[in-house]
């Protein structure tokens, strides 16, 4: 027993004091920030390339990647490929990357990725633009009907920028007979930017289709369409939709003309997902550490070398050893009794999806009308596993009923319901209504508070930003959690819980 606990006490050593040298190292030598400092925004975009090779022919794929002359500096650019030869050129403003392989076969997945943030100081380069362009030709009804739309065009503007803007306003009433003819039945955005620039053209006003990312986090992005023109100074930029001018903070130019953002020959069903990422917390030390000059080996063996999206699940994940330790504290020291370990746990990620007043209601709406259920299928004296699929397939009805309504109620927040694991509430029901009739319904409703409250506490605290953003960075931690944990689990002491219910015989003592 005693060489165990040399052992034991061994093993916590080496994790507490890996645990903190590897954190340290983080802090004190690569110099990451221990908090989520609002310094620059700093954009990670993914542009995550599929398609299906053809086994016979070469593969080429060209792709347009975002100029970056402007409003935002590039911090990092990579494209991870395997085989795959990688070039990048500049064509009329664009720059276009391309991918090449003599023999390529199956799904190929390919990625573009870049590390930006906004240019907020020095000079910033300006691009000219042309300010003549000639006349698209076009015959017939089709001519009369531009012509028609530029009478009142012309009238109604002063300048460039007005122009253009009363051109597109005028374009998008659907109801004006010359639109609707020059529109041939399809009011896309992209068919009333060519009718636009149709329009224009007659005007000898240039306009030219630039193609924008937005840059929103966890949101899935595909590109958005806007027109520019120069007026001889600056490029303004306008929406297709409503003509109003000046493109927003928040977009970036990827690429500018009518082709298609990705090109494939040998192959085939290509698909462009793109996926951001705001970080905020190291938008300073992060330039320094993609500066080719220092040592850039902490991104490429860390958590912000993944994917973005996998970031993002690793994000949730690195803080369920949080939502344990919650949970085993609350039991093994404090004595709270729940359903299991990870129940509440599982509970609590669901409660990140429906937030917390709402999730409680869900759960305990659920979990009533499934005890109800089951206490019914005891008459039929069912053996448990018909007994298990039958509450299963009511819970999943009843989520189904409550997104309904919560739907037909204009409750959106019902919506997510959907997100409660349903194995777990099918077993909470099941071992909710054991306890029930071995113990009573007043342990039986004990042990459920006592889940929903565990959940509840290890949910908000598994939400706290500042110790997702550290677990995180620092997943090393994680190790000193592990040496805790086993230092746990040699604790044989009163529970807090224990100490008040036999608080009456230390009286007696006394």
């Amino acid at each position: 027993m005693r060489s165990l606990n040399l052992h034991l006490k061994i093993l916590i050593a080496i994790l507490v004091v890996l645990g903190i040298s590897v954190t340290a190292y983080q802090i004190f030598v690569l110099g990451i920030p221990v908090t989520e400092d609002a310094t620059d925004d700093l954009w990670n975009i993914d542009a995550k390339v599929e398609f299906v090779a053809s086994a016979k022919d070469p593969v080429k794929i060209q792709m347009f990647v975002p100029p970056l002359s402007r409003d935002f500096v590039s911090l990092n650019e990579s494209f991870i490929s395997n085989n795959y030869g990688v070039a990048v050129n500049r064509i009329d403003g664009n720059r276009k990357v391309t991918w090449s392989a003599r023999r390529a076969k199956g799904n190929q997945t390919l990625y573009y990725r870049l590390v930006l943030t906004k240019r907020y100081s020095g000079e910033k380069s300006k691009i000219k633009g042309p300010t003549f362009r000639d006349s698209i030709a076009v015959e017939g009804a089709e001519k009369v009907a531009a012509e028609a739309l530029l009478a009142p065009i012309r009238q109604h503007s002063a300048d460039v920028e007005t122009f253009v803007g009363e051109a597109i306003k005028r374009v998008n009433n659907l109801n004006d007979d010359n639109v609707k003819l020059l529109l041939g039945g399809d009011p896309s955005t992209s068919n009333k930017a060519r009718i636009v620039e149709l329009v224009l053209s007659i005007a000898h006003v240039p306009v030219e289709k630039v193609h924008t990312i937005r840059l929103v986090a966890d949101q899935p992005q595909i590109p958005e369409l806007w027109l520019r023109s120069f007026n001889g100074t600056d490029w303004l930029y306008f929406n297709p939709e409503t003509g109003e001018q000046g493109m927003p903070t928040d977009r970036l130019l990827w690429w500018t003309g009518d082709e298609n953002l990705i090109t494939v020959d040998g192959g085939k069903k290509a698909n462009v997902t793109f996926s951001l990422n705001n970080s905020e917390m190291n938008a300073i030390r992060l330039a320094k550490l993609t500066d080719e000059n220092t040592d850039a080996n902490f991104l490429e063996y860390s958590l912000y070398g993944l994917p973005l999206q996998t970031q993002q699940t690793f994000m949730i994940m690195v803080m369920i050893p949080i939502g344990v330790l919650v949970i085993l504290i609350l039991r093994n020291l404090i004595g709270l009794q729940t359903l299991g370990t990870f129940t509440p746990v599982l509970i609590a990620l669901a409660f990140r999806e429906t937030q917390l007043g709402f999730g409680i209601v869900l759960f305990t709406i659920i979990t009533a009308l499934g005890l109800s259920l089951r206490s019914y299928l005891e008459h039929l004296k069912l053996q448990m596993l018909p007994r298990l699929s039958v509450v299963l397939t009511f819970v999943v009805v009843l989520i189904a009923a409550i997104s309904l309504f919560s739907h037909k109620l204009g409750l959106e927040r019902g919506l997510s319901v959907a997100l409660f694991p349903m194995v777990i509430l099918t077993m909470t029901i099941e071992r909710l209504s054991i306890t029930w009739e071995e113990r009573g319904a007043g342990h039986a409703l004990k042990v459920a508070i006592g889940t929903l409250f565990a959940a509840s506490l290890a949910h908000l605290i598994m939400s706290v930003p500042e110790l997702v953003y550290f677990v995180f960075t620092f997943p090393a931690i994680l190790l000193i959690l592990v040496g805790f944990m086993l230092a746990m689990g040699r604790y044989r002491g009163y529970r807090l819980t224990e100490l008040i219910r036999f608080k009456a015989f230390l009286k007696a003592d006394s």
